[in-house]
């Protein structure tokens, strides 16, 4: 295992601090229980969104605090869900009087985890609302899951909420619109190689030289089916077009089109993948309004990516359009 860590034990708190030394003029990082908050926190009158996860995944979640997305974000373990302590530390840190929002990814122990921060909240007078991301055609249950897992919609839902929330909606019109954006996109990834979670000391899982893993989740968990490796044309067909026939998305139809590297992929290959996504969807009469290509949930060094399309409209372009200023999104 070849990683630039100083030990298993300490990756997180260190890269927290690095965090910390870096970016003290956009956020403030608190540990024992570890969360991180904007700078400006709390902001008088606005809704908190808070999000969190397993570390391992950056820039998510820790990368997106500030204005514009996340209020606060609460870093897990490597791989391992954040605690309820943690949520409601952060809680208590932004809530300003106009409610929070718990965006949570679908995986059993963040689910569990935060729905108790609820209740912990909530027995200090703290008005929560939640949206739960479940975008990821590949698998409807799995080992971590019930239901489909939460992955590359969660980024895009934290920005356009988080723009809601800037410009003074409500907590319960951006729950509205977190469950919009959520039921709007489809997600699916695929993985090349494996990744190393530094205190296991091995790759996660075994594929051979001509193999990659079609479907897989954000952890090294098992997707859809191990397949030949293929070209960028034949690999982003068979994570597309699953994508495409599960909302269904239609002739006619305007979408954001998100291709997440996981860790590990050199940006030139994402390219290559949107530059054949856009074929795919100009033969289908779907067009694409706006794009983000590059790493922003990753699963360490993996190599692979994913794909993800969000129907759009007129009000989550413009929230799309709103300013952001945070570590990793400007």
């Amino acid at each position: 295992m070849k990683k630039l860590i100083n030990s298993a034990d300490s990756v997180v708190s260190d890269a927290l601090e690095g965090i910390a030394l870096a970016h003290a003029d956009l956020v403030r990082v608190y540990r024992n229980p570890d969360f991180i908050v904007r700078a400006d926190a709390p902001v008088p009158g606005k809704v908190s969104v808070i999000s969190g996860g397993g570390s391992g995944h950056e820039p998510l979640h820790s990368g997106f605090v500030g204005k514009g997305m996340l209020d606060a974000a609460c870093p897990g373990a490597m791989f391992t869900s954040p605690a309820p302590d943690q949520m409601l530390a952060a809680t208590r840190a932004t809530h300003s009087g106009a409610g929070v929002l718990y965006i949570i990814k679908n995986y059993a122990g963040d689910v569990m985890n935060f729905e108790m921060a609820v209740e912990l909240a909530a027995a200090e007078g703290v008005e929560i609302a939640t949206v739960v991301t479940n975008d990821d055609v590949a698998v409807r249950d799995s080992l971590y899951t019930a239901g489909r897992r939460g992955i590359g919609v969660t980024v895009l839902l934290e920005k356009i909420v988080g723009a809601a929330a800037e410009a003074g909606a409500s907590l319960a019109e951006c729950q509205r619109i977190g469950e919009r954006v959520n039921a709007q996109g489809r997600s699916m990834g695929v993985a090349l190689t494996s990744c190393t979670v530094p205190h296991v000391g091995r790759p996660t899982f075994d594929l051979g030289e001509d193999e990659i893993e079609m479907g897989v989740g954000i952890h090294g968990e098992p997707g859809l089916r191990r397949a030949k490796l293929a070209d960028a044309a034949e690999i982003t067909r068979q994570l597309a077009n699953p994508i495409l026939d599960d909302l269904p998305f239609r002739s006619g139809d305007n979408v954001l089109a998100f291709v997440n590297g996981m860790g590990g992929t050199p940006l030139i290959e994402l390219y290559v993948v949107y530059a054949e996504l856009a074929k795919l969807l100009k033969e289908r009469r779907i067009t694409i309004t706006r794009s983000l290509i590059g790493n922003y949930i990753t699963s360490l060094e993996m190599a692979g990516c994913s794909i993800t399309l969000l129907r759009f409209d007129d009000e989550l372009t413009r929230l799309w359009d709103a300013p952001v200023l945070t570590p990793e999104w400007r």
